[in-house]
């Protein structure tokens, strides 16, 4: 299984860049790992929320296969402690899926059919933090999670 992280934007602090490319580099010793920067949507002072949401939702979906499994990093969807997150991984390993997607959307969420093509929405928290930190924290948690799942001393009960 391969798992990618889609977000939009580029990362413009240097030292949240190092920290995410650090757990990268870790999560690559458990799981082919990427992450797809996928270019801001130009002219948005000119575009409506709904506007924006829907060119950035065609840009998504452009990155989708129809046999992918496509989670959205939401703060609607369903919220899990880092033991039952790793279970989450374990058991999309086992069900023999070749690409697993995660999606950091753009300052306004999701358009409606990027939402309609999901398999999950998933909320790191019930807080709100800016796109480049919850790139940090969802490494972060990913790394955390195959640990867990190896018995690893990263995490600790």
């Amino acid at each position: 299984m391969q798992i990618k992280l889609l977000a939009i934007g580029k990362t413009d602090n240097k030292e949240l860049k190092s920290l995410i490319d650090s757990y990268i580099k870790r999560l690559k010793h458990y799981v082919k790992f990427e992450m797809i920067i996928l270019p801001d949507i130009k002219n948005v002072k000119h575009l409506s929320q709904t506007e924006q949401k829907k060119r950035e939702g065609s840009l998504i979906n452009s990155m989708v296969n129809p046999s992918d499994v496509l989670v959205l990093l939401d703060e609607r969807g369903k919220q899990y402690d880092s033991k039952d997150f790793s279970l989450v991984l374990q058991k999309r390993m086992n069900s023999g899926i070749k690409n697993l997607i995660f999606v950091i959307g753009g300052p306004y969420g999701f358009d409606k059919a990027v939402y309609a093509r999901a398999n999950q929405e998933l909320s790191l928290s019930k807080m709100t933090f800016s796109h480049q930190m919850i790139r940090l924290f969802f490494v972060e948690q990913l790394y955390r999670g195959f640990t867990i799942l190896r018995n690893e001393p990263y995490h600790h009960q």
